[in-house]
């Protein structure tokens, strides 16, 4: 198509492409309309839909942990002779780094805190007798319990459940894919339930979803890196805090993701990946070991049991009265990592060829939410330290973007250790937006893996536009979660139809 070389599905990219620019036109010409517009999907969909958001991610935590000791754990990626593209390191690195970078950058420390202080605030209700407080479930009695419950409500976010959503993503493009022959995206892993209909317009509609969910999903964790890199920056070399800041960030930084972008998956996604799991361990074990080690060192076992214990109740999708937790926090969530499903579950399809079932479920599923639990304790665990122990409450002062530097205030090196903060934010930034134009490229493409560079150079573009534009709408970041909610919602539907076709899929293969 065109003198670039293009090589598209028409229905698919066209309609795409010129919903995008239309939503971009409205959003810039109406700002103030298009604020209330977010405004009112953004309720309606958390206070509407909070139990239908839960409820799924916990049907998709059981199909993996059914899948894991099932015999169709046996099966094997491409087939029996298929052997893997990757080693585990470089995998390990691509997974992390796709999966959650930015947000366990913006969150690790403000998360825990948030959870801490709400807990320990106690329950609060209105003249109604509806509750006013954002503590989970029933608050805490003291102290030390307020600690638990807050990492385990923090723990609940980032562990089994979003890591369940990817991995019945990536595992169904994966099967149909690689075992079944079909090509590389969304309406692939359908062929079980819809036949050869997935060829015509049910099949464009689940792929144009799939590419919104994607776009919006990207612009809302590249609006998240860019303040919270606006804010680094500002503490560092005082660059202002303003949109202008942050437009100029977006646009640096998706200028380094077209050269990554143009290096392909080799040369670029995957050694950019390997940097950030260095750089983001070396922060780690600085933090473990320029903290209160010991204690972190305790606290996490002990972290993890509470998360155990109340897993069962913070999954619970009915029958609640802590409304503005489960709403506010767990229903965004999952519609979030719902809308980065479509991107980071073809991500983790595209480079897992060759793995068995029981391999790709214990590494996307228990490996990563084993990390985020170290993650969040070290993190979360020093900044609460910080608080309760020592008296130290800038972290919980700052604003949210600035609250992981105010924490490392607290700690030697602070400088050098915020610098490298901020380069991780940014390198994950790059990455997310890399992989995430590589896969929408693939979607509107029909399913090539080797489609021409200019069309992912579109993509990767159109993400930064999405980016600044809802940045700068009336509404904000509050903007770009509104989205997110709105499109994760018809793609939780995909993802429930999606199980039914994993198992069908599975059934039929040879072990």
């Amino acid at each position: 198509m065109g003198p670039l070389g293009y090589s598209v599905h028409n229905p698919v990219f066209l309609i795409s492409a010129l919903c995008v620019i239309a939503f971009v036109v409205f959003t810039l010409a109406l700002p103030t309309l298009a604020g209330e517009l977010f405004s009112a999907l953004f309720s309606g969909a958390t206070k509407g839909f909070d139990w239908f958001f839960i409820g799924a991610a916990d049907i998709f935590v059981i199909l993996c942990l059914i899948l894991v000791v099932s015999p169709y754990g046996k099966v094997r990626l491409g087939g029996a002779a298929a052997v893997p593209d990757f080693g585990y390191v470089s995998w390990f690195s691509m997974l992390f780094a796709a999966g959650m970078g930015i947000g366990l950058m913006f969150y690790g420390v403000s998360e825990p805190l948030s959870h801490f202080g709400s807990s320990a605030g106690g329950i609060q209700a209105g003249a109604d007798g509806i509750r006013t407080d954002w503590s989970p479930l029933g608050a805490a009695a003291n102290e030390q319990e307020a600690i638990r419950l807050g990492m385990a409500a923090t723990i609940f976010h980032w562990a089994l459940h979003p890591w369940a959503i990817y991995a019945v993503v990536g595992l169904s493009l994966a099967l149909f894919s690689y075992n079944k022959g079909l090509p590389l995206t969304i309406r692939s892993a359908f062929y079980p339930i819809f036949g050869e209909r997935v060829w015509g317009w049910p099949g464009h509609i689940i792929d144009i979803l799939a590419v919104f969910a994607t776009l919006f999903g990207l612009a809302t964790s590249l609006g998240l890196g860019a303040v919270q890199a606006n804010a680094g920056f500002n503490k560092l070399f005082g660059m202002p805090v303003n949109e202008t800041s942050q437009v100029i960030l977006i646009i640096g930084i998706t200028a380094i993701a077209l050269y990554s972008v143009v290096r392909g998956l080799e040369a670029g996604v995957k050694r950019l990946s390997e940097l950030n799991m260095v750089l983001a361990f070396m922060l780690l074990m600085f933090v473990l070991f320029a903290g209160p080690t010991l204690l972190l060192m305790t606290d996490m076992g002990e972290f993890l049991l509470a998360y155990l214990q109340y897993l069962p109740a913070l999954s619970n999708p009915v029958g609640r009265d802590d409304v503005n937790f489960m709403q506010g926090w767990t229903s965004f969530y999952w519609a979030w990592w719902i809308s980065w499903s479509p991107f980071v579950g073809m991500f983790i399809a595209r480079v897992s060829r060759g793995r068995t079932v029981r391999e790709f479920i214990i590494s996307v599923l228990l490996i990563p939410s084993l990390v985020c639990v170290i993650w969040m304790s070290i993190f979360g665990g020093t900044a609460i330290s910080q608080l309760v122990r020592d008296g130290y409450g800038a972290a919980r002062d700052a604003d949210l973007p600035l609250q992981l530097f105010a924490m490392l205030d607290g700690l030697p090196f602070a400088q050098i250790t915020s610098f490298i903060g901020i380069v991780l934010v940014i390198v994950f930034f790059v990455t997310s937006s890399d992989s995430g134009s590589l896969v929408i490229d693939t979607i509107t493409s029909g399913g090539k893996v080797d489609a021409p560079v200019p069309q992912r150079v579109f993509w990767c573009v159109f993400e930064a536009i999405v980016a600044i534009v809802l940045l700068l709408s009336a509404s904000g970041l509050s903007a770009l979660q509104s989205m997110v909610i709105s499109t994760g919602l018809p793609f939780t539907v995909l993802l429930l139809l999606m199980c039914i076709a994993i198992w069908k899929g599975l059934a039929s293969e040879p072990r």
